[in-house]
């Protein structure tokens, strides 16, 4: 379990295709501190830590994992935001964040604002994919809160989030621009009413 806090970047040093499967060595401030068999979100995909090295660490992403997010478009050099699990005790700062990508969207629009960014999003539309403005969504690993969700249209929807200039700096979304698929995860406590709905409606 995340919260959708980032803890540092994450640069991608080597990428090695095993059969279906991608290995990803991964070169960041906390790689040091990592241990083997550990959960590590990268760009908001849960991932275990198969191999510790000075200063980096290795992952591997299997064809389910890459068909369900963006990892499959990264290259070397490319940056992620990385978050090690919670703690039991830790204060939770984002939300709670599973990282399991439910599904991939596409930067439709970046407005710079004075002091702030404005990014906008569409993806496929799902009944279970609920989002409510002011509440919660997470963007590449990024817990973010919801601004004017619209689901009007029957085959994709859109919503924005507000970005301020630390969150700017200290996350990927610097280098995020129009026309880049980014990993969505919507609000855990979200998808389980919309499916308890869903039953109820169909009289299970």
């Amino acid at each position: 379990m995340f919260t959708g806090i980032i803890e540092a970047f994450g640069q991608i040093s080597a990428i090695q295709r095993e059969g279906s499967n991608v290995h990803f060595t991964v070169a960041s401030p906390i790689s040091s501190e990592l241990k083997i068999d550990q959960s590590v979100a990268h760009n908001g995909v849960c991932l275990t830590v198969v191999a510790v090295d000075a200063g980096t660490h290795q992952v591997t992403a299997i064809d389910e994992t890459l068909q369900r997010s963006n990892l499959s478009q990264l290259q070397v050099g490319s940056l992620v935001n990385l978050e090690r699990a919670m703690r039991a005790n830790a204060r939770l700062d984002g939300h709670f964040v599973q990282g399991h990508v439910d599904v991939t969207g596409i930067c439709t629009e970046v407005k710079t604002l004075d002091g702030s960014w404005v990014y906008s999003f569409e993806y496929p539309f799902l009944p279970e994919y609920l989002l409510v403005d002011k509440g919660s969504i997470c963007v590449n690993g990024v817990s973010l809160t919801v601004v004017r969700p619209d689901i009007s249209e029957s085959e994709k929807a859109h919503f924005s989030v507000a970005i301020i200039p630390y969150t700017f700096e200290h996350t990927n979304f610097k280098n995020l621009k129009k026309g880049d698929f980014v990993n969505l995860e919507f609000d855990v406590i979200g998808k389980y009413v919309a499916r308890h709905l869903a039953l109820y409606a169909a009289g299970v």
